[in-house]
């Protein structure tokens, strides 16, 4: 940013006449030898009176040259915020107004104009505002006109950004899932704006339920153990979808790659009748013969895909493959919901340690390496509801089947032990990745979110105003409105 400052606008050519019609003055009546003593002591005050109002109304310029340009620049700031190049103008003037109040009793007039560059990224101010002198009006001057000047341009910040989002059952209900996927894509349209790829900008999809889906692709990233499953014929006569299982050992809670780590695959085991009890994957019958019934449904799936949701997107340039997956996404039964591994993989999608592997349409430069100037990395994650297992009896696990298995095979007794376990991952994982220096953004959404999720997700984002609770559909849209505002880099250029 560079203000306009020129001495002329703080000192101007009539206050300067003065002073030195007062020197003249004073030398006239010092150097008569003639007179009494009392022509040179009017002088004096005279002189004084001069000076001190030269230096009041000096200090008031000053001031109100200060208030002039920070109200500049916040009008600048605000146009260049403004979601349509329509409210550009009105918003600007909105600020300007409200920011000059504060020296309004001092002025006689102010004034703001406005110019757009052609294409609409550069926005130049200029104004000005007229004093009213004081003790220099003495001496005929009334008024004192200040300027200021500052150019704001507008442009989409380098970011790779990740929105992490909850698929779950529960989002079938109100319209929930139609909501967050319209809010989504009007957040991915403001960061791109009308074009399909955007300098320095990738955007990655993650949704989750009570697991994620890393794609059937990256089977080298699993065990030893996980690919003989795989490649065995254990998934017969389905194919593993890639859906994954929680790491082990600590690891579920941090970035490190696969070739470190590697992890296990989903698969829910065949559950056979226990005499009363339900057993809703019951997919291999007495004599050892396998079927898969709907496996991709999403409420009907038997077999050990059962569950299995969407795939994650990386880390991908265009706008139009960011759109379709949004669209893509619907809400899935089974299971509950797991922030926690919704999250970290949010950030697998933005570590640098996962340069490379994605593949795909992800380049093999991205993830970039953290620190890069002038990019930022930023997760947004939403849920509408709270860490949650579907219970089930005892004698099926305790719980249906997740990213850490059934609640008995986790170590488990209870529902709420293990929502609790649940809970206290996520706020590890949330500072892990506060730590690697990406930004993150929380939503909550609805009436099921209770006080404990809320505060989870609010003491998860980076500043408090990165945490939005929306208890309504049209307030969820306003939400990613304001995130996606935040998220449009505006810089003061000159």
């Amino acid at each position: 940013m560079k203000k306009t400052t020129n001495i002329s606008h703080f000192i101007s050519p009539h206050m300067a006449s003065c002073a030195v019609r007062i020197k003249k003055y004073m030398r006239s009546f010092l150097g008569d030898q003639d007179g009494s003593l009392l022509p040179a002591v009017a002088a004096s005050v005279m002189m004084l009176t001069g000076a001190t109002g030269v230096a009041i109304d000096g200090a008031r310029m000053f001031y109100v040259k200060d208030v002039l340009q920070k109200s500049l620049d916040s009008a600048g700031l605000a146009a260049g915020h403004a979601m349509e190049l329509t409210d550009m103008e009105g918003d600007a003037r909105e600020f300007f107004d409200a920011n000059i109040a504060s020296v309004q009793n001092w002025l006689t007039s102010s004034e703001m104009v406005a110019q757009f560059s052609t294409d609409n990224k550069t926005i130049t101010l200029t104004a000005n505002a007229t004093i009213k002198a004081s003790f220099t009006a003495l001496f005929g001057y009334d008024e004192i006109t200040l300027t200021a000047t500052t150019e704001i341009s507008r442009e989409t910040r380098g970011m790779e950004l990740v929105l992490v989002m909850d698929n779950t059952g529960s989002m079938y209900s109100s319209g929930k899932m139609d909501a967050a996927k319209t809010a989504a894509a009007q957040l991915v349209e403001t960061v791109y704006g009308d074009q399909d790829t955007s300098n320095n900008l990738w955007v990655g999809v993650v949704p989750y339920v009570a697991h994620v889906n890393v794609g059937a692709q990256h089977e080298n990233w699993l065990t030893s153990a996980g690919q003989a499953k795989i490649d065995g014929g254990d998934y017969a006569p389905t194919t593993w979808k890639g859906c994954v299982l929680a790491r082990t050992d600590g690891e579920d809670l941090t970035d490190t790659p696969p070739a470190t780590a590697p992890i296990d695959p989903w698969y829910w085991d065949d559950e056979p009748n226990y005499y009363y009890y339900y057993a809703p994957n019951n997919w291999i019958d007495g004599y050892g013969n396998r079927s898969v019934y709907e496996a991709n449904s999403r409420y009907y799936a038997k077999g050990p895909n059962r569950g299995c949701g969407q795939e994650i997107l990386p880390l991908v340039e265009s706008k139009t493959t960011v759109l379709a997956s949004i669209d893509e996404m619907e809400p899935w039964s089974f299971g509950g919901t797991a922030s926690p591994v919704g999250l970290v993989w949010g950030w697998r999608v933005l570590s640098e340690k996962w340069q490379g592997l994605w593949g795909g349409d992800t380049p093999n430069e991205l993830p970039l390496a953290k620190g890069t100037p002038f990019m930022d990395k930023v997760l947004v994650i939403l849920t509408d509801g709270k860490n949650e297992f579907i219970s089930r009896h005892s004698a099926l696990g305790g719980s249906d089947y997740t990213a850490y298995k059934t609640i008995s095979q986790w170590g488990f007794a209870s529902i709420y032990d293990a929502r609790d376990e649940l809970d206290a991952r996520f706020d590890t994982i949330c500072q892990n990745i506060k730590d690697d220096d990406i930004i993150i953004y929380g939503i909550t959404f609805g009436s099921t979110p209770d006080t404990a999720t809320k505060t989870a997700f609010e003491n998860c984002a980076s500043n408090p105003s990165y945490y939005f609770h929306a208890p309504s559909n049209d307030e969820l849209q306003a939400v990613f409105d304001a995130i996606g505002r935040q998220l449009s880099n505006l810089r003061l250029s000159k």
